[in-house]
């Protein structure tokens, strides 16, 4: 069994497009996780509209989707009503809540749609959308285990694991780990239990990775964390391979690759063999017993 990792959208905050994100790309988050029938997309920035004529190309087969939002910050949310899917009538889309009658994210998403901010009425999309949550399958979305977690950001907001047999995928975005600049280089960070026990042993983590700790050191309180905490995150779960994600709106390919190449390094000093990269758009991955970059 293959469980399919696709990256659409990666920044953090508002879209960003231009030839100096065209590398890391400039839409807002979307993630697209698959295991043969089974479609599970992870937020619904800007990137879900290329995600979703993606989805419309492919084949003339309705399309079934779970949507699992991390939290209704606009960046997370502003894609949904560009999403073609959502107006063909053959199609259906369940809004993920995390228990019976939580449908929260999918008041937000119909509501953003009301005609103070957007042309087009949500009851005009053809689609079957409406609200579940994960209790309906036991935690299941086909044969995919999820569990999430409750994150430190304004508002709130979820991670998500996925399991799919020994496979183990984790979704991180949008939350801070408190950091007083006492911790020099060389040190590890102290790292509470709950996430070092949530992401333990995941083949990939995509976590917020949007500071630096000068950054995060003037925007204390702001829901994010800095890259080199989320590393020692990484570091102490065992994590194999970490995709620094929500990249800064101010924040070009190259700076990108700065911020990357400053983790590796702090991963290589805490002696660690954790993979460093930065998510980008259009980068599929592949897992089986070992991840293969599609």
């Amino acid at each position: 069994m293959d469980l399919f990792v696709k990256f659409w959208g990666t920044r953090g905050s508002i879209p960003t497009p231009g030839e100096h994100t065209s590398r890391y790309g400039g839409n807002t988050a979307c993630i697209e996780i698959r295991q043969n029938d089974t479609l599970i997309i992870c937020d619904a920035g800007s990137g879900i509209r290329e995600l979703g004529e993606d989805l419309a190309s492919r084949s003339g087969q309705a399309i079934t989707g779970h949507l699992l939002l991390s939290h209704c910050h606009w960046d997370h949310i502003q894609g949904f009503p560009f999403f073609s899917p959502a107006y063909r009538s053959e199609n259906r889309f369940l809004v993920h809540g995390r228990g019976p009658g939580d449908d929260r994210f999918y008041r937000f998403l119909s509501g953003q749609m009301a005609s103070d901010y957007f042309p087009i009425s949500f009851k005009a999309l053809r689609a079957d959308i409406r609200a579940s949550d994960l209790s309906a399958t036991d935690g299941f979305l086909g044969k995919v285990q999820v569990d999430y977690l409750t994150l430190e950001h304004p508002g709130g907001c979820l991670g998500y694991s996925f399991r799919l047999g020994s496979i183990k995928v984790v979704y991180m975005t949008d939350f801070e780990l408190p950091f007083h600049g006492t911790a020099g280089c060389g040190m590890m960070r102290t790292i509470p239990s709950d996430l070092v026990k949530f992401v333990e042993g995941a083949d990939l983590l995509i976590a917020d990775g949007q500071y630096t700790d000068h950054e995060y050191l003037e925007r204390r309180g702001w829901g994010h964390s800095s890259c080199f905490s989320t590393v020692d995150l990484a570091v102490a779960g065992g994590v194999k391979h970490l995709a620094l994600f929500h990249h800064d709106p101010t924040r070009s390919d190259y700076d990108v690759d700065d911020l990357v190449d400053a983790c590796r390094q702090r991963s290589s000093r805490h002696g660690s063999l954790l993979v460093v990269t930065g998510a980008r758009e259009g980068v599929e991955l592949r897992y089986t017993n070992s991840p293969v970059s599609g």
